[in-house]
């Protein structure tokens, strides 16, 4: 993976956790101007009784083009409009043909993957749905250069239909994972009419597919999706949807629990989260939460002192303590994580928790002995993270509170945090021994847990890796027996064997520990009661067809 597709992801989240700093200053807005939740019947800022549903949240879409579209924001919007070839069924990652009829058909050598399509589609304004529409989907999301670009840019050598209800996909290399990047949101089918290819040929104010829904409205703080009357597939539980954007976090918040919307999804502060988990208990409303595909973690720099001795990063992830830090810092919000790959895949293997537990402080004070630290020589390590993320300010602290009280000064924890340009730019320079990330997945396979972050193009096990995925990641991890599993696990087309692939992997960086993996994120959505069926897909995404009041 880019650093350009890094650092896009990383902005994608940075702009959310800046509504935190300010809270104070939209409180005071809220409480003096209150929200309205009266407004005029059938406008987009109000539940209405005609069956449409209104959704609140405070993720506004940058464009609605799926070629450039790479936000959570504008993603989870083209998804509900769209269909794709392969599409998840909530609650698992396993993909499903959508507007394939089957699964891909794969050459011998791992290269050519030939799919079926669906006949008797049309898209929103009238185009029919054909192998020549859906080429021209990849070819456009490949060629116009847009943020997401890069997923099928680096993989697919040729799109063309060979039939007119049968799609070739001819790939640059092996790539077993291909299939969940076509399930990708963007990558999803548009019409040929009302677009075109070219690079920077965007389109952010209008969207025209083959979904469930019409858009009907587009502003700055509100849309509408109509219900798309020629719809192939099952029709919506519901008559339409109203989107609104809150400004803050803050007025989400209100506007959910004075019921000016039905359902409150993206984003809300943990304390806010926890409030209206515990309103859900009482039955004042339904908190309905969702095993997430993010996952947090640090990285360990094996190109400064001391972590360049693999006792001291050993030692490291023998004193995390997981269960403390999800109580203390993220208010329950998240599962304990024990492997790079999470629990969202049946390959994840909990090794670390194996090997080093949690706040196993004795083995961390051994490790480090080995290594020549004692009292009078303390290893010191500096753990940076972004201004913008108070999570992990708080967990870079907690961190250095367990060091402080439990290492009797073996170990010394430095706390230090960089403006969030700088911090994702220093990163891959190599200038923090250890960071605190978050990481957002393209695509649903454990290659995304693995390749960004192992992977190395070119280096060597004395200076580490120079160029690949981690070294964008800050590691610089280099290890060659990895990055030929990782090159195996690509071309398996056995799922079997693939799992056992990811097994030797994650065995290898237990010993290695180029990174140590912390904690997983718990999705929440929340809904009104008499509004039923309000589903996350594993992508993280807010499913609109299923919902219903």
């Amino acid at each position: 993976m880019t650093w350009f597709s890094l650092s896009v992801k990383r902005w994608s989240r940075i702009i959310q956790f800046l509504s935190l700093f300010c809270v104070c200053l939209f409180l005071v807005v809220s409480c003096t101007r209150p929200q309205s939740t009266t407004p005029p019947s059938g406008s987009v800022n109000s539940p209405t009784g005609d069956g449409r549903i209104t959704i609140g949240t405070t993720a506004k879409p940058r464009t609605l083009d799926p070629a450039d579209a790479y936000e959570l924001a504008a993603l989870g919007l083209v998804f509900n409009m769209s269909d794709r070839l392969y599409n998840y069924e909530p609650g698992s990652t396993e993909i499903k043909p959508q507007l394939a009829t089957a699964l891909p058909k794969v050459s011998q050598d791992g290269l050519t993957y030939t799919i079926p399509l669906r006949q008797g589609v049309v898209f929103h304004d009238g185009t029919p749905f054909n192998a020549q529409a859906m080429a021209f989907t990849i070819q456009r999301f490949i060629e116009n250069k847009g943020k997401p670009s890069f997923l099928l840019g680096d993989i697919v050598d040729s799109v063309k239909a060979t039939g007119e209800y049968e799609l070739s996909i001819q790939l640059k290399k092996p790539f077993a994972a291909f299939p969940a990047l076509l399930a990708f949101p963007g990558v999803c089918a548009v019409s040929p009419k009302a677009y075109e290819v070219g690079a920077g040929k965007f389109k952010p104010n209008i969207f025209v597919g083959t979904g469930p829904y019409k858009l009907a409205q587009y502003g700055t703080d509100s849309l509408r999706f109509d219900v798309f009357d020629k719809y192939w597939g099952e029709k919506p539980a519901n008559n339409g949807v109203n989107v609104q954007i809150q400004t803050s976090p803050v007025n989400l918040f209100n506007a959910f629990r004075t019921g000016a919307v039905d359902v409150a999804y993206l984003s809300l502060q943990p304390d806010q989260t926890r409030s209206l988990e515990e309103g859900g208990k009482k039955g004042d409303w339904q908190a309905i939460a969702a095993q997430g595909s993010v996952v947090s973690y640090m990285v360990l720099n094996r190109n400064q002192q001391p972590l360049d001795k693999a006792e001291v990063r050993q030692a490291i992830a023998s004193i995390v303590d997981r269960p403390l830090i999800n109580e203390r810092v993220l208010l329950g919000q998240a599962n304990p994580l024990y492997s790079m790959i999470p629990t969202t895949f049946n390959v994840s293997v909990p090794l670390f928790k194996d090997k080093y537990g949690d706040a196993n402080f004795e083995q961390a004070k051994q490790l480090l002995t080995t290594a020549g630290f004692s009292k009078q020589n303390p290893a010191k390590v500096q753990i940076w993270y972004p201004s913008s993320s108070p999570t992990r300010s708080l967990a870079a602290q907690t961190l250095k509170s367990l060091v402080d009280a439990k290492m009797d000064g073996i170990l010394q924890f430095e706390v230090a945090v960089a403006e969030g340009p700088a911090f994702f730019k220093d990163i891959s320079r190599g200038l923090y021994p250890v960071a605190l990330l978050d990481w957002y997945p393209d695509f649903l396979d454990p290659d995304n847990y693995v390749q960004p972050f192992l992977y190395c193009e070119k280096g060597s096990a004395a200076k580490g890796c120079q160029e690949g995925g981690s070294q964008t990641q800050g590691s610089f991890y280099y290890n060659e027996t990895v990055n030929k599993l990782i090159n195996e696990q690509r071309k398996e087309q056995n799922p079997q064997t693939r799992q056992k692939i990811f097994t030797e992997i994650q065995n290898q960086v237990i010993t290695d520990v180029p990174y140590v993996p912390l904690w997983q994120n718990k999705d929440y959505v929340f809904a009104r009661n008499g509004v039923s069926n309000v589903q996350l897909n594993p992508t993280q995404i807010l499913v609109y067809q299923t919902i219903k009041k």
